[in-house]
């Protein structure tokens, strides 16, 4: 993508440059969800990877909307196989996601059968916002203390999970926190985790 705006990055910053733009939404957004906001994310992205003036601002835009194509996004394998063996149990599924995209057509393009779902461009709030995760409860009708949040952000989904009383398991797939309380490092393990029983 750098390439189509005479942008040389350096994919081994990648990483870093995206924990400070993390670091930097996380202290400056209100929490509102707004496009301005990716776009700005992005960006940051590009600058820490070595983009530099217009051209950093054109590609992150462009990332953004190839970021909004479903087609564009994997899901992890761990993904369809756990949900299924969760439905087994019959427990009831949600999805949340801070993304641009449409959710019910993410769902529905990854066949992903889950029972409510919260995006945050309709909502208009984003994690770790409490309104985000109470409009979740209401759609699955359910209470905190019935519920898991399964998430792989530790400030936007365990934190802002934890913070109503809702209990949080982080997905640590490159285990950046080791220590951390109710943690997996694969989807495979979440039955485990949520005490079910094979079939």
């Amino acid at each position: 993508m750098g390439e189509r705006h005479g942008l040389v990055l350096d994919p081994s910053s990648y990483e870093s440059a995206r924990a400070a733009a993390i670091e930097t939404l996380q202290r400056d957004h209100s929490l509102v969800h707004d496009e301005e906001v990716w776009i700005a994310f992005t960006e940051q992205i590009v600058l820490g990877m070595g983009g530099v003036g217009d051209a950093a601002r054109a590609c992150a835009t462009d990332m953004v909307l190839e970021w909004e194509r479903h087609e564009n996004f994997a899901l992890y394998e761990d993904a369809l196989p756990v949900l299924e063996e969760l439905r087994r149990h019959e427990l009831k599924i949600g999805l949340i996601t801070n993304g641009q995209r449409d959710v019910e057509e993410f769902a529905d393009h990854h066949r992903l059968q889950v029972d409510a779902m919260v995006g945050s461009k309709a909502h208009g709030r984003i994690k770790p916002h409490p309104s985000i995760f109470l409009a979740a409860l209401a759609a699955l009708d359910v209470t905190p203390d019935q519920t898991a949040m399964v998430g792989d952000s530790y400030e936007d989904d365990i934190e802002g999970a934890r913070a109503l009383g809702i209990r949080a398991i982080l997905v640590d797939r490159d285990g950046l926190r080791p220590d951390a309380q109710d943690r997996i490092d694969t989807l495979f393990a979440l039955p485990a985790a949520l005490g079910l029983v094979h079939a």
